[in-house]
């Protein structure tokens, strides 16, 4: 099955047919609604629609997508993301890697800020820059670790974040609105791959393909020497560097956790 295919099926099988205005009876045998009724839905062949999920046929006209959306009820991230998966893939030629480096100008600017946790991610979610007071927030944020992995395999992590489960749920829905593109990239699949070998939770979450491209939001930490925090975050794109993100932490002032975060910046 292609993962066009995979993502139609998962979808399908998390509608119940009462969600769409469709009888649901006792009877049914299948989880979710028929393929059938997505099809019928969506206004296509039964026939067609059944090659699209085995993987037989996956560039679908626009159409085709924007039926198939609102059948399955997506949202923005979501209808984004399938239109990704049926984009085809341009050959490029392949150039030696070259590590993933960020700017001089905004490493300055990241470290000109003495109380506001900052860093820079790369494409596969490796941080690839941050300041001391990211580093101050949680060892887990340093340059070179990959902070999935880190959530999910570092047993610390469970006790830092105080809303564990949300932000685990939110991360990998991320991670699926970002990678669309480039789901067949090997070191992408190779994240996914240690992840579902060796967290149960990423492996639920990943198979219930969740996306969502959340980038601005509120975490809970539990810091080992500040205690509890409340922060707000942002994801910023950088112009001019494809995939790099500047995520940055900030509690809003007036609050507990604005004093904690001074107090932070002095220790």
């Amino acid at each position: 099955m292609s993962n066009l295919g995979e993502y139609l099926k998962v979808r399908r099988e998390r509608l119940r047919p009462e969600d769409v205005g469709l009888p649901g009876g006792s009877r049914r045998r299948v989880p979710g609604l028929r393929r059938e009724e997505v099809a019928l839905l969506a206004g296509i062949s039964v026939e067609y629609y059944l090659r699209l999920e085995q993987g037989r046929d996956q560039h679908p006209s626009d159409q085709v997508l924007d039926s198939l959306s609102r059948a399955l009820q997506l949202d923005a991230d979501s209808e984004t993301y399938l239109k990704n998966l049926t984009t085809p893939t341009k050959p490029v030629r392949r150039r030696a890697a070259r590590p993933e480096q960020v700017s001089t100008g905004i490493q300055s600017l990241i470290d000109s800020w003495p109380t506001t946790p900052a860093l820079v991610q790369g494409r596969y979610l490796t941080t690839l820059a941050a300041n001391r007071m990211a580093v101050a927030l949680s060892p887990f944020f340093a340059p070179g670790v990959n902070t999935m992995r880190a959530a999910f395999l570092e047993p610390e992590m469970r006790e830092f974040y105080l809303d564990w489960d949300e932000m685990t749920a939110k991360a990998v829905a991320y991670l699926r609105s970002i990678i669309a593109p480039d789901i067949d990239d090997p070191q992408i699949a190779t994240l996914i791959g240690e992840l579902s070998l060796h967290s149960d939770r990423f492996s639920t979450l990943w198979a219930k393909q969740d996306v969502r491209q959340k980038t601005s939001g509120t975490t809970r930490f539990n810091h080992p020497q500040v205690g509890p925090l409340t922060l707000n975050y942002e994801k910023l794109a950088l112009p001019g560097a494809p995939h790099q993100m500047l995520i940055t932490y900030h509690a809003t002032p007036g609050t507990p956790s604005h004093d904690k975060l001074q107090l932070l910046a002095h220790l």
